[in-house]
């Protein structure tokens, strides 16, 4: 789901082609974004004539100047920069843009931090057409691919279930719209994954860790940590087992966190 930063820069640019030009660089690699991206604030903003508080308020106050202003914690902006890199490679096949990107990621000696390694390992071991193909056989398929990622589907074997309705009713209370004409379905992994970074940066809602722990709890824990086992083993996946792998580890932390006391996990 695109923010409202990002869509202001669309309508204002003339599309989603227009502002990639106009960037010098590829249209699918602006299709991928949820937010314009830090390093390319500037840029827009000369493009557009928007202002930068309006392409990224959560960066930028009015007359705050050069001074980046964000009322964000550093670890939740780690996080939600976590959830928007699962919402993009779950949601499309990365591009060869997004392929550099992730074949220059750096990790540490955490468990996160190595399969963060191993992502980027893999992404240096496939190519923009490998991918691709790996990733439509997996996650769409024809008639349908070998793993369906929607909550509806891990949670009750059928798809546009009552879990859906539910993630619905929720994405209405915290005032969340679908972006476009997007045809996926809001309990899709990827849709999941990108509400919460939004949650997570104060994008949506109040931004408070309650606040991300009930739409966590609710729609993503009682399934997501299967899809991403699922998706680490199944053999047909090359590239996107480094992905399931990736996925499970941060789950796990995520969940181990919030079970923590709100103010340890803050």
């Amino acid at each position: 789901m695109r923010d409202s930063g990002l869509q202001k820069a669309l309508e204002a640019a003339g599309g989603v082609a227009a502002l990639a030009r106009g960037l010098g660089i590829s249209q699918p690699s602006v299709s991928g974004w949820t937010r314009i991206p830090a390093d390319r604030i500037t840029s827009i903003s000369n493009l557009t004539g928007l202002a930068r508080e309006e392409l990224r308020p959560d960066l930028f106050v009015a007359g705050a100047g050069e001074a980046h202003v964000t009322t964000v914690d550093e670890i939740d902006e780690l996080r939600a920069a976590e959830y928007a890199l699962l919402a993009v490679l779950l949601g499309r096949a990365p591009d060869a843009d997004m392929l550099t990107r992730l074949r220059q990621m750096k990790g540490d000696a955490t468990e996160l931090g190595l399969a963060r390694v191993a992502l980027s390992d893999a992404a240096s071991k496939t190519s923009e057409t490998d991918v691709t193909r790996e990733y439509f056989d997996l996650l769409i398929g024809v008639g349908r691919g070998e793993l369906l990622p929607y909550a509806s589907w891990y949670l009750t074997g059928f798809l546009q279930e009552r879990p859906l309705a539910r993630i619905r009713a929720d994405l209405e209370k915290l005032g969340i719209e679908r972006a476009g004409q997007r045809a996926e379905p809001e309990d899709h992994i990827a849709i999941l994954c990108d509400v919460m970074a939004g949650l997570a940066r104060g994008t949506f809602g109040d931004g408070a860790i309650a606040t991300q722990q009930a739409f966590f709890e609710a729609h993503l824990k009682p399934w997501a940590l299967r899809f991403f086992t699922d998706l680490e083993t199944t053999k047909r996946a090359g590239f996107y087992r480094a992905v399931g792998l990736y996925g499970r580890l941060f789950f796990e932390l995520e969940s181990e966190a919030f079970a923590l006391p709100h103010e340890a996990a803050a």
